[in-house]
């Protein structure tokens, strides 16, 4: 191939090297920013000989070219010259010095949203799990609120909601590049006991002549992300201005000297009208049409979560939890969606002739009627779309029971049937009411899709295998199950972690899921070891540490990619003294990952394990799903 030509080509269709705002890469895709993406021209891209897809997601406009991203890339940066860097050569410090790509104020303020929050959902959840069994704990006697023990159980529920601008800060100096202690000390001056007292007061407060404004910031969630945004400028300044000899001490100095005052006098006060004025906004709503929001939200969640909006509610329902005690913005409109998307799904498991389509829906359905339906949404409902259709209809009706009856959640859980006790509360038909939108989103779905069906992708053979050459099969079911008796003696791949094996199409990443980079399979991790499948040598290896590729010596090429999208941790979490050249056998440990930081930043940890060549082997089948121990079979190659 001549990479080349072939960056030349890239680089013309992405709107020329003037339309570049930055390049970087991963194991298998070019990630660009674009300053404008209307000039890109992704049908002519995707037409391109060496140009697997072009996908256009989370601000970056992405283009897959598989194993050979490396040479691609450097044949684009030699013809830009020396100001674009890759996030994954270890000399980038993440900071995009370059103009910003256009986006509309919508994407910038999710994107924050998203950003600023997910570091903080483990804690909001654990918190709110807790107050539900709290609740369970209350309604059957075994606890009063008068105890020691519900005051001691509700502190340290309520800690992260009250604590919630600390927590905030985190995820806020992450999104504006900033330092996250300074940020979360300023977040710390808002709560302070200091604060507490001059409000209790109540006595007129001034700042060098300066009137301050009294505000309770305990569990608000504008003011915070407001004044951590203009931190990053502030911190900026304090940097240029600051003299390097004493730059550790000047610069941390200036930076809070500037930016809690201003917290306190200006942007708190602001951010919290802002807060509040939307709070008030939301109950307006409510209080004039109760069943709009939850029809909106049971109807077009699953759109929201394809589309990443669905973070845009967040802190009207945070701050509603904090201020009241309970929200009807997300919860339940999101209660009768995700129990409508495992109806549907456990519809299509009783409905399927196919197999592995049964398999994949009846534990994915079960997953989303608790909860989760990230699983039935991207591996069933939206492949096979008419189902989907059903589960928005169903969560709309149910919907618009939960709003017409003033269903609310008393806690920031997932809403499903492992949540219901976070629908207990003071009002005590508030549970009766979130079981009936439960069966209603259950049953009106499961109908709706047993009546209207749907394409079933089914062919199996007579031994109950399916043939994955036909055009039927499951999109992205890139191999099939290992029959009785093998007539052909293959190669094999070893698993090089200890997990679930799975299909490709569970990996929620469709250049994966779709097998467009190859055949293979997927292991969701139950340790962060990876370890070598086969005997060969490293002839890929990214800085960012989450990617590798080898090269067997009977000419398999295995590519493995440790979760989704954590190219963007640049080597967070991530340990390895692996180099492109190496010679490994089955068994070497190449990386060592923390499993538990990488989820906490937000991102999957499911890994696929990619035959690179697969054109190279017309048969290749995979072991039974189940449980693997590193070094088991999970590929067989002719």
């Amino acid at each position: 191939m001549d990479y080349r030509k072939l960056g030349q080509d890239i680089t013309e269709l992405v709107g020329k090297k003037e339309n570049i705002a930055r390049l970087t890469h991963c194991a298998t895709r070019l990630r660009f920013e674009l300053h404008d993406i209307s000039k890109a021209e992704t049908e002519k891209l995707k037409a391109l000989p060496g140009v697997i897809t072009v996908v256009n997601n989370g601000g970056q406009y992405q283009v897959v070219v598989g194993n050979e991203v490396q040479q691609v890339y450097r044949a684009i940066t030699q013809q830009m010259g020396s100001g674009t860097r890759s996030a994954d050569s270890g000399s980038d410090t993440g900071k995009n010095n370059g103009p910003k790509q256009k986006q509309s104020w919508i994407s910038r303020f999710i994107s924050v949203i998203s950003t600023t929050f997910t570091p903080v959902i483990p804690a909001i959840i654990g918190a709110g799990m807790i107050k539900a069994i709290l609740a369970v704990l209350v309604l059957t006697g075994l606890v009063t609120t008068e105890s020691q023990n519900y005051y001691i159980l509700n502190t340290i529920a309520d800690a992260a909601f009250y604590f919630m601008p600390i927590l905030l800060a985190y995820g806020a100096s992450i999104k504006f590049e900033t330092s996250p202690i300074l940020a979360m000390t300023v977040a710390g001056v808002l709560l302070h006991p200091g604060w507490s007292a001059l409000m209790a007061e109540g006595k007129d407060v001034f700042f060098i002549g300066v009137p301050v404004r009294l505000t309770d910031y305990a569990g608000s969630v504008l003011p915070i992300i407001i004044v951590v945004w203009l931190m990053s400028y502030i911190e900026r300044f304090a940097d240029r201005v600051s003299p390097s000899m004493i730059k550790f001490f000047t610069k941390p100095m200036i930076v809070l000297l500037i930016t809690a005052p201003l917290a306190l006098v200006a942007i708190g006060p602001f951010g919290t009208y802002l807060n509040d004025l939307v709070a008030m906004g939301a109950e307006a709503i409510n209080a004039r049409a109760s069943w709009l929001i939850p029809l909106l939200m049971g109807t077009l969640q699953p759109f929201l979560i394809v589309t990443g909006t669905a973070w845009a509610m967040t802190p009207i329902a945070t701050s509603q939890l904090t201020k009241n005690g309970y929200e009807m913005i997300n919860g339940p409109g999101m209660l009768a969606s995700n129990i409508a998307q495992g109806g549907a799904t456990l519809a299509v498991a009783l409905k399927t002739k196919n197999k592995k389509l049964k398999q994949l829906a009846a534990s994915s359905g079960f997953t989303a009627v608790l909860g989760i339906t990230e699983p039935s949404l991207y591996g069933v409902t939206l492949k096979l779309k008419k189902p989907l259709i059903a589960a928005m209809i169903g969560g709309g009706v149910a919907g618009i029971y939960a709003g017409l009856t003033g269903l609310v959640r008393y806690a920031f859980v997932s809403p499903g049937l492992a949540a219901l006790p976070a629908f207990i509360g003071s009002n005590p038909m508030n549970i009766v009411h979130a079981i009936v939108t439960c069966l209603i989103a259950f049953i009106v779905t499961f109908a709706l899709t047993w009546i209207i069906g749907f394409e079933d992708p089914v062919d199996d053979d007579e031994e109950g295998n399916t043939n994955v050459n036909d055009d039927k099969a499951l999109s992205g079911q890139p191999i099939q199950d290992v029959p009785s008796q093998n007539e052909l003696r293959p190669l094999t791949i070893a698993s090089p972690m200890q997990g679930e094996l799975v299909h490709l199409d569970r990996v929620p990443d469709d250049v994966f899921s779709l097998g467009l980079l190859g055949k293979g399979a997927a292991i969701i991790p139950a340790k962060g070891e990876l370890y070598a499948p086969i005997a060969g040598e490293v002839t890929a290896f990214m800085d960012s540490k989450h990617a590798v590729k080898l090269n067997g010596y009977n000419g398999e090429e295995v590519l493995i990619h440790i979760g989704v999208d954590t190219v963007n941790l640049k080597g967070r979490h991530f340990d390895s003294s692996i180099k492109v050249g190496d010679r490994v056998q089955q068994g070497d440990l190449l990386i060592s990952f923390d499993i538990d930081a990488i989820k906490t930043e937000g991102y999957e940890v499911i890994t696929p394990i990619i035959i690179a060549n697969s054109d190279r082997f017309p048969d290749i089948k995979l072991e039974k799903q189940s449980s693997v121990e590193v070094g088991a079979t999970i590929i067989h190659l002719s």
